[in-house]
């Protein structure tokens, strides 16, 4: 860790990071805040030395350049909270940072948990999920997950106490639609005529849902569901939380999706695009409702035994800020609302009525072209479509039958025209 401006830290806002394995009360009260390191040695934000005698976190073996987030912190962690807190909706103001997106489903998870538990409702340990959806790939990621093949191999592994919602893809009534599709919004009521009826919401501690389901296919949410599961959960004083791994960070022509909805969730999970993709991280932004119930808790001492050893991790927590320095700068989060993302999605659009196109769809800077499945080998075509566009030097993504497409914020129409126009040369020469 290099040295720093010490005196900058003197008006640090501490109040915006949820910190793991770490009382949080205390810790504010009297901070322990580590601002650079050399050899065996820190140096504190107030100019003190103190000899590393745990190797960090049981891991710096040589000379130091890490700091822990476990009962110590350093600057720049509170620098990205606060950063994220600003970009948040109004409500969601603690951040807790982990170093993927599965690891950030995870610990929403375990704070939904806990939270009933901590207000007496310690029957809530269920979860609901939704078909096609992807919340990553550790057990309890998948297990609330929905895709079929991601589930497959570890189906006598994965967490009981799981049930899920259908799914909102309907060509039926909504093939070709631009945005949002009109039909669909009730399905969200199968949450409170199936789901809750069947396990009684005393039970249910959360749902978890994609706000668009990318690695399901990019199946974009009809015109209310959202807001419909939204009044459901807090009728029936369920968690809401939204996985934005995807659709946060300006890929809906907002930071967050539920921006983009006008729906306040009661957790956003994050990653990917916080430091686009040059250093892994993720977290989950919390209600500061569900913080204050944790330290509000009778008893002094950890108030949530959670965490991660790279919680928080300087580079990581350093690359979040320039990524979200050069988003501000360059004001690439509206780009889906703009010129761009009407281009994008006339380009999408574009497809409709050749050979074998079933679907286009979009929302934002993100869409999918569904193709008809050849008989008996589900997927083949879009992955022959895939193969062909790289020969060619695009790469897009086969997802099933659909060719799915999330160029970065950057893009121009000249890199857009490029794309689709080599996805339509591929697309006339499969069978």
């Amino acid at each position: 860790m290099k040295p720093r401006d010490l005196s900058a830290d003197s008006a640090l806002n501490l109040e915006h990071y949820w910190m793991p394995f770490t009382d949080n009360r205390r810790f504010r009260a009297k901070p322990r805040l580590v601002a650079a390191a050399k050899d065996m040695y820190y140096t504190t934000t107030e100019g003190r030395q103190v000899l590393d005698g745990l190797a960090t976190l049981w891991c710096v073996n040589g000379e130091l350049d890490f700091a822990s987030s476990f009962s110590l912190g350093h600057p720049l962690a509170f620098r990205l909270a606060e950063r994220v807190a600003g970009l948040a909706p109004a409500g969601l103001q603690r951040v807790f940072f982990t170093s993927s997106g599965s690891e950030a489903i995870d610990t929403a998870l375990k704070i939904a948990v806990a939270y009933h538990r901590l207000r007496g409702e310690g029957t809530r340990t269920r979860f609901v999920g939704r078909e096609r959806s992807y919340h990553g790939v550790n057990i309890a990621g998948m297990s609330i997950g929905g895709v079929g093949s991601n589930r497959k191999a570890y189906a006598g592994v994965l967490l009981p106490g799981v049930d899920h919602l259908r799914h909102t893809h309907g060509l039926a009534g909504n093939a070709f639609s631009r945005g949002e599709p009109r039909n669909g919004a009730e399905l969200a009521n199968e949450l409170e005529e199936r789901l809750i009826p069947l396990h009684d919401a005393s039970n249910i501690a959360a749902v978890i849902v994609d706000p668009v389901s990318a690695s399901g296919g990019v199946l974009i949410p009809p015109q209310g569901y959202l807001a419909r599961l939204r009044d459901i959960c807090t009728r029936h004083g369920i968690l809401l939380v939204f996985d934005e791994v995807i659709t946060g960070w300006g890929r809906l022509g907002a930071t967050f999706a539920a921006e983009r909805f006008g729906i306040e969730p009661d957790m956003i999970t994050f990653a990917k695009g916080v430091t686009s993709g040059a250093v892994p991280l993720g977290g989950v932004i919390v209600k500061d409702a569900i913080f204050e119930t944790f330290t509000s808790a009778p008893g002094a001492g950890i108030e949530f035994f959670h965490g991660y050893t790279y919680s928080g991790h300087p580079l990581a927590c350093a690359a979040g800020l320039a990524a979200l320095e050069t988003y501000e700068e360059e004001k690439l989060f509206s780009k889906g609302k703009e010129q761009l993302g009407k281009d994008f999605e006339d380009g999408v659009h574009s497809f409709k009525g050749r050979r074998h196109v079933i679907d286009c769809r979009n929302l934002g800077l993100i869409g999918a072209v569904e193709l008809e499945p050849r008989p008996g080998a589900y997927g083949a075509r879009a992955f022959e479509v895939f193969e062909k566009c790289w020969e060619r030097g695009v790469f897009v993504r086969p997802v099933g039958d659909s060719i799915a497409f999330c160029p970065p914020l950057i893009a121009e129409k000249k890199h857009l025209d490029e794309m689709f126009g080599r996805v339509a040369e591929a697309l006339g020469e499969i069978a």
